[in-house]
């Protein structure tokens, strides 16, 4: 006798981590084109190579979602063995000048179950991608997964003036057009969380600007972005209410 049960509901499927194909665009580079953005990128630069001190030289990096070229060609020219991974062919075409003299490798994965076996990499880098993920704490995992000893990533904190982004950001948008995109905030004990579940202890976060990154890049100028952040940095607000945060995160000893 047929029975009048229907069948079970398959699970929903997580969407692909992909946030990394706008990242990687021209479009995108464009926020951090001139002297302001190059100033943006020479402070992440900095805190990366802070957070990567006491690797041995040629360390294995892999960056995830690096197609934005932001931290690759400064990690091959320190020294480091650079492979990027991206969710499309397209987010390799700005790494086209690393990696067609073998400087860096890219490859294309996927971001949630990368064909990499555990620990086979000496660091892990991600940049701009916890902050439209998918399944942040999935992605978490799967970075921790690949690292032999060290994690660092970025995100963008709600202790900051980032709380009013959602309210505002029609206005970030007019000002910066479609290269601006919604995005998750983050505290950080639950950043800390998600490393400590999978076998990683945070050691250090370090927030980077204390006023919103749109007002330099309207403003155009690096004088005034100096001088608007000197006075929180010399009050130590910045370090508690700055953002984005550079987080690196280190594997636990077993046992």
């Amino acid at each position: 006798m047929a029975s009048d049960l229907l069948p079970p509901t398959p699970p929903p499927s997580i969407p692909r981590e992909n946030a990394d194909a706008d990242s990687s665009s021209d479009q995108y580079a464009s926020r951090f084109g001139g002297a302001v953005g190059s100033w943006f990128l020479k402070r992440q630069t900095r805190l990366t190579l802070e957070a990567l001190a006491g690797l041995p030289v040629g360390a294995s990096v892999l960056d995830v979602g690096g197609g934005h070229a932001q931290i690759a060609p400064p990690l091959v020219e320190a020294g480091f063995r650079v492979t990027v991974v991206g969710s499309e062919p397209s987010c390799g075409q700005r790494l086209t000048p690393w990696t067609s003299n073998g400087r860096c490798r890219f490859e294309v994965v996927d971001l949630h179950r990368m064909p990499f076996a555990d620990r086979a990499f000496d660091a892990v880098i991600c940049y701009r991608l916890l902050a439209h993920s998918v399944d942040w704490v999935r992605l978490i995992g799967e970075i921790c997964r690949v690292a032999a000893s060290r994690v660092v990533v970025d995100y963008p904190s709600r202790r900051s003036v980032n709380i009013v982004s959602q309210s505002l950001f029609h206005v970030k948008r007019s000002l910066e057009g479609d290269t601006t995109r919604r995005f998750s905030l983050y505290v950080p004990r639950e950043i800390a969380e998600a490393f400590e579940a999978v076998g990683f202890v945070v050691r250090n976060q370090q927030p980077q600007f204390m006023m919103p990154m749109v007002l330099y890049r309207v403003a155009g100028s690096v004088a005034f972005a100096r001088a608007a952040e000197w006075p929180w940095r010399a009050m130590g607000l910045t370090r508690f209410l700055g953002s984005p945060v550079i987080v690196r995160a280190d594997r636990q000893p077993s046992g």
